[in-house]
């Protein structure tokens, strides 16, 4: 099921140094090839040789050309570092990148788990930019997106949770002068046709997108928990699991259940998600140190898969670098 909002805006590109990529429809090879690095070495950053990351690829459907050339494309972004190990060359998450993936990991468990009691009142991001602005628009609208606003109506967007701090700062930086933040109770009126605050999130679609997941991943948890699913079958489906549940919190970010119908899958879909990443973390986790031996001298130590408790408890990040 297509997303109801565009990558762009879910994967925002707001011009700071380090440009992770940009998720697609269908595998993206370097998104692919992040996602394997931060599930398995996120903890020490251990370097994995590149015939090993070749080979993982190749089991997601990535050709040998177009994983060299997502590694490659990758360290040039910053992404990734190189080193050599013997004669063989080695890659690993940059320190940024790290410290990025693992941020990224606790809100996206984070956002999805802990309920947020709601005071009954909106925080109301009203921008004005002009035409020739287009791009700073993009990448308001991008960052507005990923803190889980939604537009009400073009230039005013809205949340029902507050906007932190660091939120607000970052954003004057994006547009000076052309944002102003308030936050208060809708007023009742009369009139008919009205558009309530909710209104700006499409309700049904978000809720199809929950039934998607559930329909999808349901009938693999028996496999999941039978230990029935081993190998390059559980690192694909891990990596799959992950890479549609991220979505859920921009698309539903913790939206008050008052205001919601009865039975909102959120919860449902959490838990789901929590089974199948959780439950095939060991095999998928000795399914990559099978790979990586055939191609490294010796022990790799570092590979490690994670769960979602360790994300949610911030044990899987590299501490950022210093400025």
């Amino acid at each position: 099921m297509a997303s109801p909002f565009s990558i762009e805006e879910i994967y925002p590109d707001d011009g700071r140094p380090l440009r992770l990529p940009r998720r697609q429809a269908g595998n993206s090879p370097q998104g692919v090839a992040v996602t394997l690095l931060a599930d398995y070495t996120l903890r020490a950053r251990a370097a994995l040789p590149s015939a090993a990351i070749v080979a993982l690829l190749a089991e997601a459907g990535v050709s040998t050309a177009g994983a060299r050339t997502a590694i490659s494309r990758l360290a040039r972004r910053g992404v990734l570092e190189g080193s050599r190990q013997g004669r063989r060359s080695a890659y690993r998450l940059s320190r940024l990148a790290a410290a990025n993936l693992a941020a990224g990991g606790n809100w996206i468990v984070a956002s999805t788990t802990t309920a947020v009691p709601w005071d009954g009142r909106w925080t109301i991001v009203a921008f004005s930019l002009p035409q020739e602005r287009s791009a700073q628009r993009r990448a308001l609208r991008g960052q507005l997106r990923w803190l889980g606003y939604a537009p009400l109506y073009d230039g005013l967007w809205i949340s029902p949770h507050d906007l932190t701090p660091k939120a607000r700062a970052h954003l004057a930086e994006l547009t000076p002068g052309a944002v102003t933040v308030f936050r208060g109770r809708q007023a009742a009126l009369d009139a008919i046709g009205h558009r309530a605050p909710v209104d700006a999130w499409d309700i049904d679609v978000i809720s199809r997108h929950y039934q998607a997941f559930l329909r999808r991943w349901t009938p693999l948890l028996p496999r999941v928990r039978s230990g029935r699913i081993d190998g390059a079958a559980a690192v694909r489906a891990r990596t799959e699991v992950m890479d549609t549940y991220r979505r859920f919190p921009v698309l539903d970010p913790q939206l008050p259940l008052e205001l919601l119908p009865q039975g909102w899958p959120r919860q449902r879909a959490r838990e789901l998600f929590a089974a199948v990443y959780d439950g095939l973390a060991a095999p998928a986790e000795r399914h990559v140190r099978a790979v990586v031996a055939r191609f490294a001298d010796g022990a790799q130590p570092g590979i490690a898969a994670h769960t979602t408790a360790d994300l949610l408890a911030g044990e899987c990040g590299a501490a950022p670098p210093a400025p």
